[in-house]
């Protein structure tokens, strides 16, 4: 099975343009709806804060892909994960926001964004996710009183899933390359050395 790492292409510009609320996030990861005393399972919300906070993207983790020819996994590296929230931030998408990838909804908003750069010491740990050094963070502020009764208080969505354009890169390729570059190394060196 083919996998798929996914860049940003500088010049091409691609990146995330939204955030999609969403019932099986493809990044395993649940958010938590968080009152001003302790943080909830979704489904247990205060009325008053609205603020979902989960990860919305996490490093090197294989996301399952289907398409009509095939079956694969995409992954994100750090670097690419990091490139991407600044990428999202500098271009002024806070706003932009879909159900499930199929309509934009209005009222929320990426309220806080930040790569965790410690397991125990993180924003994160405090709320009790487990999440990998390099997870790309997020808070989102629900002012939309549909998407915050219908379907989070409902338990309708329970994570973040990213939309946006990113160029593919081979992984199996690249390793090819690899072993490649290796065996020539080899060939070069054994030539040295039978002189």
């Amino acid at each position: 099975m083919r996998i798929i790492e996914l860049i940003i292409d500088e010049e091409q510009e691609n990146g995330i343009d939204a955030i999609s609320i969403v019932e099986h996030p493809a990044i395993e990861e649940n958010f938590i709806a968080l009152n001003q005393k302790k943080e909830y399972k979704f489904q247990e919300v205060d009325k008053e804060k609205r603020i979902l906070m989960g990860a919305l993207l996490v490093p090197n983790k294989a996301i399952y892909r289907k398409d009509e020819k095939e079956d694969y996994y995409i992954y994100f590296t750090k670097k690419t994960i990091r490139k991407a929230s600044e990428l999202f931030l500098q271009k002024g998408n806070q706003h932009n926001s879909t159900f499930e990838h199929l309509y934009k909804i209005d009222g929320l908003t990426l309220v806080e964004s930040w790569i965790v750069e410690d397991k125990e010491k993180d924003k994160s740990a405090l709320y009790g996710m487990d999440v990998p050094v390099g997870t790309w963070m997020g808070s989102v502020k629900v002012d939309n009183d549909e998407v915050w009764n219908d379907y989070v208080k409902t338990g309708i969505v329970k994570g973040f899933s990213i939309e946006g354009f990113f160029a593919e890169k081979e992984r199996e390729e690249e390793l090819k390359k690899e072993i490649e570059a290796g065996l020539k190394l080899l060939e070069i060196k054994k030539a040295l050395i039978n002189g």
